[in-house]
C-alpha cells in the first residue's frame, strides 16, 4: 500500500521516534516495510523513515542503487561503484561518525523542491535489527551512510534542513512554511498538516 508523505511542519517529523516492540508479529512488521518500500518507490526516493509515513517508530528503508549508479563519464574516468543496498534496519542507534565531513546536496520527500547542501561525515558505524530481528552492528560510508544518516535523523526528529546556517534557514523559512501547508508541486501522495491530505 502506498502511503502519503507527511510534510515538513508536521508534528511526527519533529518528535524522537520509538522503538519497535520485540512482540511486533512479523507478518505486521514485514507488511510496514513492504509498504515503505513502495511508498519510496512511488516518489522516486532513496530512503524513507516511518515517521514521513506519520508513524512514529524507529525503521527506516533504504535502496541507495539510483545514487551510486555509475554514469558512462564516471565509467571512463575509472571511478569505482559504491555497493548499493536495499535494507530495512529497525531500533537503530549510531555508535560512531568518523572522518573529515564533506557536503553534498540533499532533498528529502517531505520537503519537495528544496535542495541544499549538507555537511555529513564520511563513515559510520550503525547496529540495528534486520526484518527477522536479528540484531546487527556493521560500518558504511560514502553516499550509503549519507543516506543512512538522513534517515536516521528522521527518527531522532531533525530533518536535513535544521543542519544548514542559521542564514540559509532564514532564506527558506518562507518556502518551508508554503511547503507545510501544501503550496508546493509534487508528483506523489502526500499529507500536509496545515490542509489535510492531497
Amino acid at each position: 500500500m502506498i502511503h502519503p508523505i507527511v510534510a515538513i511542519g508536521d508534528p511526527v517529523l519533529k518528535a524522537r521516534a520509538k522503538n519497535l516492540p520485540a512482540a511486533l508479529p512479523a507478518t505486521e512488521l514485514q507488511q510496514l516495510i513492504a509498504d515503505m518500500f513502495e511508498t519510496m518507490y512511488f516518489a522516486h526516493g532513496v530512503g524513507l523513515a516511518a515517521p514521513q509515513i506519520g508513524k512514529s517508530q524507529r525503521l527506516f528503508v533504504m535502496d541507495s542503487a539510483p545514487m551510486v549508479e555509475l554514469d558512462e563519464e564516471d565509467i571512463a574516468e575509472g571511478v569505482e561503484a559504491e555497493p548499493a543496498i536495499k535494507r530495512a534496519f529497525i531500533n537503530p542507534v549510531l555508535v560512531s561518525e568518523t572522518g573529515e565531513k564533506w557536503g553534498f546536496e540533499e532533498g528529502c520527500l517531505s520537503i519537495p523542491g528544496v535542495r541544499e547542501l549538507v555537511q555529513r561525515c564520511p563513515d559510520i558505524v550503525l547496529r540495528y535489527e534486520d526484518e527477522n530481528r536479528q540484531v546487527h552492528e556493521e560500518g558504511f560510508s560514502g553516499l550509503n551512510a549519507r543516506i543512512i544518516q538522513h534517515e536516521y535523523d528522521h527518527l531522532e526528529g531533525i530533518l536535513f534542513t535544521d543542519k544548514l546556517s542559521s542564514f540559509k534557514k532564514q532564506l527558506l523559512k518562507g518556502k518551508l512554511a508554503r511547503i507545510g501547508k501544501g503550496d508546493v508541486d509534487h508528483d506523489y501522495r502526500m499529507k500536509f498538516a496545515g490542509a489535510g491530505r492531497r
